[in-house]
Parts: C-alpha cells; structure tokens; sequence
C-alpha cells in the first residue's frame, strides 16, 4: 500500500531527500570512527554495539524527529516510539557492526520510512564508497544518480550467493549445514557481514541471490524496497512476498534462480 502523496517534511523536503540526508550525516560520523579506536560492548551473542552506532543513530533521529515529529520511529537501538502515526521510519544507523568493530570496510545506514508497514521509501549508504542506494516505491532504484536493476538468471554463468548467519545459534547451524546442497561448479558464495548491504547488491546485481534466517525489521526495510524496484524478487522462505515483520528473506533478481534455488532448500528441509 502506498498513499496518493508522500507527507512533505517540516522544511519542505520529500521524504527520500531527508532519509538521503540523514545517512549521508551517520554515514560521515561512521568514517571518522573508523580508523580511530572504538568503544565496543557486546549486547549479546555475537552481537556487538560501538559509540559510533549510538552517535550515528542519535544524529539520525535528530533530522528525522525535526522533519517528521508525528511520525513513528523504531531504530535498532532504541526501540520504537509511542507514535500512533501510520508512517514509520524503520532506522540502523550502522548494518555490520562487528565489520565495522574489526575494522571491516563492508557496512552501511540504512533508512526506510514504511506506511502500514510496506516500505514506500529507502536508502542504503556505504560511506566509504560513497554509494547512496535509493528508491521510492513506485519510482524505481538508484545508485547515485544512476538506474539500478537486478541480474536475469539468463545474463549469468555463474551464481554468485550471498548468505548472512545472524545470532540465532539454532538457525545458523541449519543453514551452514545446508549450504553444500546449493554448491555446484558454477555457485559460489559470499557471507557479507551486512544484510543491508547484501540484499541491496542483488538489487544492483552483484549478487544473484542472497538469504538470511534471522534479521530485524532495521536489517532489510529499505533493501527491500530497493530490491523490488530494481526489478527483483523478495518473499519469505515458502515464497510468499516478504513483511518487515517476517525475520527471514529470501531475495533474487529472476523468477527461475528463485524456484531453483528454493527447490535445493526445500528438500534439504530448508525452504
């Protein structure tokens, strides 16, 4: 669902340019940490928060509350507002924390404003490589100032996989154990240390498939607006379209790669 206009912000931007902005913002405090040395605590298995998440997503709830004061917000860390409005920014100042921790260069901001829980705008920024992924529903996906589009099954010789394993200890043992029924000569994989990231290079291509067990509603909102605007496909693990809500997702970019690959899943117990 999608309303007949997007609500203008408080200074007279559309949504997408605030979100655009926004994560050029955290993006540019992400940088400056970087290389400097961190504060990290874990919150968690594997799960791991920097002051740099914290002063990024502080930076970013500071435009969007400003812009967007009735909207509802709900950010990795912390939670959801007591909004009662149907637009909702759905926010992770940083995908790829421990990336980012252990001085990886693979992370991103992602930002999506959703109406009644269907995205309707999103934004993925890799600061570093200057890579501002964007869409809004109905209008198309862009990196920078160029169209983007998901990979045909047909324009490809070879698969290329990408996969995430997430904090579920249950889940990621099943889905490490399954991972050999999809390998073939042409398949290959890549583990990204970024759902955001990962779902968002199959929206551009340079993934052919990509799934995860167990993600957040931060993790995949605004890729998978960008998925679906490129062209793409993302639906749940019985191939049913994807909710923010669904904790799992499975993406590609051409009908077929789906059905295959799901089909190798399924009998291995996976789909």
């Amino acid at each position: 669902m999608k309303p007949t206009h997007l609500p203008t912000s408080r200074s007279g931007l559309d949504p997408l340019s605030v979100a655009t902005q926004a994560a050029r913002d955290a993006g540019d405090i992400l940088k400056s940490y970087f290389s400097n040395k961190k504060e990290i605590q874990s919150k968690g298995n594997r799960n791991l928060v920097t002051n740099a998440d914290l002063l990024a997503e502080k930076s970013v709830l500071a435009r969007l509350k400003d812009e967007y004061p009735e909207h509802s917000i709900l950010c990795e860390e912390s939670g959801k507002s007591d909004k009662s409005s149907p637009y909702c920014w759905i926010i992770d100042p940083l995908d790829g924390t421990t990336n980012y921790a252990f001085g990886i260069p693979l992370f991103a901001v992602s930002i999506a404003l959703a109406y009644r829980d269907v995205p309707v705008v999103g934004v993925v920024y890799d600061p570093l490589r200057n890579e501002m992924f964007r869409a809004e529903k109905g209008k198309g996906a862009f990196l920078n100032d160029s169209a983007i589009s998901v990979k045909r099954e047909q324009d490809l010789k070879m698969k290329i996989i990408g996969l995430d394993l997430g904090y579920d200890d249950a889940k990621t043992k099943e889905l490490l154990s399954k991972v050999l029924s999809l390998w073939s000569a042409d398949t290959t994989f890549r583990i990204t240390g970024s759902s955001a990231l990962g779902l968002t290079y199959v929206a551009c291509g340079r993934l052919s498939v990509y799934f995860h067990r167990s993600l957040y509603p931060w993790d995949m909102a605004a890729a998978m607006l960008l998925i679906r605007e490129a062209g793409g496909i993302a639906t749940d693990w019985q191939g049913n379209p994807s909710s923010v809500w669904d904790g799992h997702i499975f993406a590609c970019g051409d009908i077929n790669a789906h059905r295959g690959v799901r089909d190798i899943l399924a009998q291995s117990g996976q789909g």
